[in-house]
């Protein structure tokens, strides 16, 4: 079996990254629909520049969590200038490495009671 790359390295995320790899759990999508969706997630608190989702988009791709895709919807459902985007298996690791890493800061902000805990929690 292959060693499993370590997501330590990469973390932690900036926020866009973050929101990028989020936005890729649910599937391929092609740049522009990558800035709706986290403009829509985060109800507008966070707005990528194209340019931004770009340099993200590279530096996803050059360490392996993202791949650009050849796979395209019928012409007819396309722009043949979208480029489409799919997260690795590595990529989801990391990501996952990022919810705890946020996770386990948002416990320290619970235990010292500056945020409330959420019911159920």
């Amino acid at each position: 079996m292959a060693e499993q790359r370590s997501v330590e390295p990469m973390l932690p995320l900036t926020p866009g990254a973050f929101h990028v790899l989020l936005t890729l759990t649910e599937g391929d999508i092609h740049g522009y629909g990558i800035l709706k969706e986290v403009a829509r997630l985060t109800n507008g608190t966070v707005s990528l520049s194209t340019g931004t989702l770009y340099a993200i988009l590279r530096r996803l791709v050059s360490e392996g969590m993202v791949v650009e895709i050849e796979g395209r919807p019928a012409p007819e459902q396309d722009d043949e200038r979208r480029r489409y985007y799919h997260l690795t298996e590595f990529g989801r690791r990391v990501a996952r490495a990022e919810a705890e890493r946020l996770r386990e800061m948002l416990a320290l902000a619970w235990d010292r009671n500056l945020l409330p805990k959420p019911e159920g929690v």
